[in-house]
């Protein structure tokens, strides 16, 4: 788990009665304060659930040099074109 020592930043946050209740049974049962139960809380809430792998570059397409027929004859378009449909219907048999 990762540990934050860091700066602190006020905020306030709702809470139904209960789960209030609960949690302050809980931080005088541990002797913490309300704020250092609901930030352990949140630590193991985050522990659980991390945050997606980020890329480190945006996905770009390839340039439209790279992609295409350019430069291919009507009949090497029309062989290529034969061809995928034949990998095309090995995948799906």
């Amino acid at each position: 788990m990762e540990v934050y020592n860091c700066r602190m930043i006020k905020t306030q946050i709702q809470l139904p009665d209960a789960l209030y209740r609960d949690l302050k049974r809980l931080a005088a049962t541990k002797e913490w304060s309300l704020a250092e139960t609901l930030r352990r809380a949140a630590e193991q809430f985050l522990a659980r659930h991390p945050a997606p792998a980020t890329r480190a570059l945006p996905w770009q397409p390839p340039s439209s040099d790279a992609v295409g027929w350019r430069g291919l004859t009507h009949e090497e378009v029309h062989e290529r074109a034969l061809e995928d449909m034949e990998f095309s219907s090995e995948g799906r048999a």
